[in-house]
């Protein structure tokens, strides 16, 4: 089966979301854990036992991560150029949170001091925060428009500060990506931790869940009337070779509401990012954290299908050349590359999709303080 080219730069816009949902669904059990890690356990022991909770599958769930990168510099080469040019500072850091995280769960158990120890968990922390936020302030940055440009040889150039992208907008967006991780991360430890924690994490649920619907809610009205949305007016040939300049871009207030009303059925996914919060709270809190966690996976579904929906076809918006702004369909790969991924992706995602539900298969089950008294030297 040969998909002419159209069809496969929408096929792989499809995918790149679909890798990218997948991380966040994953890693956000980590992610969400980490952030909760200096508030829900009260000591040492109780700290250990959130930490085993994620310590078996942290590394496994960042292939999703590794993925969705791989992806994208793959198919939308432009994209993943600009990007790393314009925010390297930012890509570095959430890097490094990345990498810090591991390095602190397997470094706060070496020496039993308490105040080492307790200066490792800040650590868990912010490899959790951090992107977190970081994943929310880059969808923001995205939605409100990039200042970049091509000079006369097309080569990219990055016009803003690094300030720039701590915009009122981004950070708001920000709050967003924190709060629906921590919800996820506290569902997670609902599941897998035992008392007191598990009455602890409940409580996150609800708190985390409540800020992510009001921030959701407040970022939807500032697309819808207080943004500069992006709309393509005209363009040379979508199924043609790239090029980021053959075509016309505006910008208008309410702009990004144009796919919901051109299509309806988009409007799901908003539905569906509220619906699931509140489900959240309400399966969480009459302690069937199973379902809650299945809800919570849902929500975030539905904030990053509204954040997609509403830029497609846009992938990186120029708020200083709007009519150099890359889109699914002038800053994909060749057509040939794009299918070769295409076979690698129907190949090895169902794989790893397989393996990662066997993983938390065969490691299920609650972390009890029992549990880390018995394996004190196996345990974080």
């Amino acid at each position: 089966m040969i998909l002419d080219y159209e069809t496969l730069k929408i096929v792989w816009w499809l995918l790149i979301g679909l890798l990218l949902i997948g991380f966040v669904v994953i890693d956000g059990f980590d992610m969400g854990a980490a952030v909760l890690l200096p508030f829900l356990g009260r000591n040492d022991e109780q700290r250990r036992a959130i930490i085993k909770t994620i310590g078996a599958h942290w590394d496994g769930n960042q292939v999703w991560f590794i993925m969705a990168s791989g992806a994208i510099f793959t198919a939308w080469p432009t994209v993943h150029g600009v990007a790393s040019a314009d925010f390297y500072a930012a890509i570095l850091l959430l890097l490094f949170a990345l990498f810090f995280r591991p390095v602190a769960f397997d470094h706060r158990g070496k020496i039993e001091d308490p105040r080492r120890r307790r200066s490792w968990d800040w650590a868990v922390f912010a490899g959790g925060a951090v992107p977190a936020l970081a994943f929310g302030l880059a969808f923001g940055n995205l939605l409100h428009g990039v200042p970049f440009q091509y000079d006369d040889f097309m080569r990219p150039s990055y016009t803003g500060s690094w300030w720039g992208l701590l915009n009122p907008f981004a950070l708001l967006t920000g709050v967003v990506s924190l709060s629906m991780l921590v919800m996820h991360g506290a569902v997670w430890l609902q599941i897998c931790a035992d008392e007191p924690v598990e009455s602890r994490a409940r409580t996150a649920v609800k708190v985390a869940a409540i800020v992510l619907i009001i921030t959701f809610a407040i970022a939807g009205l500032w697309v819808a009337y207080g943004m500069r949305g992006y709309r393509v007016i005209s363009i040379t040939d979508i199924a043609g070779a790239p090029d980021p300049t053959a075509k016309t871009v505006i910008t208008a207030v309410g702009a990004w509401l144009a796919n919901y009303k051109r299509y309806p059925w988009t409007t799901l996914a908003p539905i569906i990012g509220f619906a699931g919060a509140v489900l959240t709270i309400i399966l969480s809190g009459t302690r069937r954290p199973g379902l809650a966690v299945v809800t919570s996976a849902l929500s975030m579904t539905g904030v990053i299908l509204t954040a997609g929906f509403s830029m497609f076809p846009f992938i990186m918006p120029s708020s200083t050349q709007p009519s150099v702004s890359l889109t699914v369909w002038d800053a994909a790969s060749s057509h040939l590359t794009l299918m070769v991924m295409f076979w690698a992706a129907a190949i090895f995602v169902p794989i790893i999709l397989v393996y990662t539900v066997w993983a938390y298969y065969s490691k299920w089950g609650k972390v009890t303080a029992q549990r880390i008294q018995d394996n004190t030297h196996s345990a974080y």
